[in-house]
């Protein structure tokens, strides 16, 4: 049994290289699918849990971190703990952000989930039991829908670490689709090469472990992780050498997207469909950024009250428009909706 039908597709934002923006990415992508009538439930993968903090104040993160005052289920950790001694996955504590957005937070203790996961994806392929090696593999996969279905969302969006290790392994099973943040310089290009094979070699892996189940006890996700495009960050319209150079590592990114990721040869017209795989640029937003974080707020909300005014108040609306227009490019990609519905 493969379990395809009543789930909600989860999408991940992924790139080994860390610096490029994605948590900030995430954060912004969820409140503006809110704002589009979209139900979304965000997990937090990454061990740092900075999406965590990004939506919740210090006394509400001390709550939830604190021993002494935790919930069972209250954190993606509390949620997959019990498999590391002889329990099953709890029943997630989702936070509700707004009616419309709810997050499954994170924990800094999530790395030691870590080791249980590379000790059972070996297991994977053996001839005994093959329940428990599952149901570590599959934890946040299962954790996602059941926060999916207690809130009946339209998606899941995953943030993760810049990493290649177990986590992510795990948590890019549990993808449906995968968008890429990336900044213009040689170490996303880097990032690339590295990313693109490991997903394919995930992908193939994990497809030889279904098939070594023949006759799974409980619903498992495919791991299609399929590769939506790239979103290019931090991306400044001014002449300048920072823009020379910019422009410079912007420029091979199509190439080495199709080589690396979409495991495409090098084609003659390649220039000719380079913007396809480029979801959006986005600005940085450089002024706006503390006063959000101060409002703990996206960008695009913040109003006169938190000092958005002037400038900042036409930044604000630019921000809209182009959270807006990627948030759309997200759900038509993914298929999440078509361009009827808007």
């Amino acid at each position: 049994m493969n379990a395809t039908a009543q789930t909600a597709p989860v999408i991940t934002f992924f790139n080994n290289k860390g610096g490029v923006g994605k948590t900030s990415l995430v954060f912004h992508v969820a409140w503006m699918l809110s704002q589009m009538d979209k139900t979304v439930v965000v997990v937090d993968l990454d061990p740092q849990a900075n999406l965590t903090s990004a939506f919740l104040d210090e006394d509400e993160l001390e709550n939830l971190w604190e021993p002494t005052s935790q919930m069972p289920g209250s954190t993606i950790y509390q949620c997959v703990k019990p498999l590391t001694e002889v329990g099953d996955i709890l029943v997630p504590k989702t936070r509700t952000i707004n009616p419309r957005l709810h997050l499954m937070p994170g924990d800094l203790a999530l790395a030691g989930f870590e080791d249980a996961l590379s000790r059972e994806w070996p297991e994977a392929m053996g001839s005994a039991s093959l329940y428990r090696p599952f149901r570590v593999l599959t934890a946040f996969w299962e954790v996602a829908q059941r926060a999916a279905r207690l809130h009946q969302a339209d998606v899941i969006l995953a943030d993760v670490g810049p990493n290649l290790g177990a986590i992510n392994r795990s948590a890019l099973i549990a993808s449906d689709h995968v968008f890429i943040p990336l900044a213009a310089d040689l170490f996303s290009l880097q990032g690339l090469r590295n990313l693109g094979p490991t997903l394919e070699t995930w992908r193939r892996d994990w497809r030889k472990r279904l098939d070594n189940w023949s006759h799974p006890q409980f619903p498992l996700p495919i791991g299609q992780m399929q590769p939506q495009g790239y979103i290019l960050m931090q991306h400044m319209e001014r002449l300048s050498r920072p823009m020379k150079a910019y422009k410079r590592w912007a420029d091979r990114i199509p190439q080495v997207y199709r080589e690396s990721v979409l495991r495409e040869p090098h084609q003659d017209n390649d220039d000719l469909f380079a913007e396809d795989d480029c979801v959006a640029r986005l600005k940085h937003f450089r002024s706006l950024v503390p006063m959000a974080q101060e409002a703990r707020k996206p960008i695009f909300m913040l109003n006169t009250a938190d000092g958005a005014i002037g400038n900042h108040a036409l930044a604000v609306r630019d921000a809209w428009n182009d959270f807006r227009s990627l948030a759309l490019a997200v759900l038509l990609r993914t298929g999440i909706a078509s361009a009827n519905d808007f």
